[in-house]
């Protein structure tokens, strides 16, 4: 049986890296895209690509009983996290994520603001002691990138290690090089 995994993609300055991370995903995993208006406008700046409305609280991933196994905000607005840490469900993105909480599944939210506020921060720190994973595209050196592609690989890369979704996006630390 395939894994589900749905990928949301909020307003937030870099909303492209969501669909790099759908172009990198295994083959064998059933994908499913949300997209909110705000992302869409940011989309239409940064890319030429045409998304879908975010309004669509009755599609079947809003629901626990259709059993997704993975979900990911990349990336995630302030506006959108803070939502999904007081419970707010009022758009696709963050009943979905609601209901991955709610089934113990995986949420990994990937936030793009900085400097986070003391509020961003306290909304982080709920939400990861409710298990969801807070994963901010952060770069390491030790990667020995050379462009933003090659960093955008590794934030995927590394999204992807804390989902155990199998990948070779970057290259990996060894004491031996």
């Amino acid at each position: 049986m395939k894994k589900k995994i749905i990928i949301a993609i909020s307003g937030a300055s870099g909303a492209h890296i969501g669909f790099n991370v759908l172009k990198n995903l295994p083959s064998d995993m059933q994908k499913h895209l949300v997209v909110s208006d705000h992302a869409k406008v940011v989309l239409d700046k940064e890319t030429e690509t045409k998304q879908y409305s975010n309004s669509n609280i009755g599609a079947s991933i809003a629901s626990g009983s259709y059993g997704a196994d993975i979900m990911m905000i990349t990336p995630c607005s302030m506006n959108t996290l803070a939502k999904i840490a007081c419970g707010i469900a009022d758009d696709l993105i963050t009943r979905a994520a609601s209901v991955m909480i709610k089934e113990n599944k995986k949420l990994l939210l990937a936030p793009r603001e900085m400097p986070f506020s003391a509020i961003a921060l306290e909304n982080m720190l709920k939400l990861s002691r409710l298990g969801v994973i807070i994963a901010p595209p952060v770069a390491a050196y030790y990667a020995d990138v050379e462009s933003v592609d090659e960093m955008e690989d590794f934030f995927i890369g590394k999204w992807f290690d804390l989902l155990n979704i199998e990948h070779n996006l970057y290259k990996r630390w060894s004491s031996d090089d």
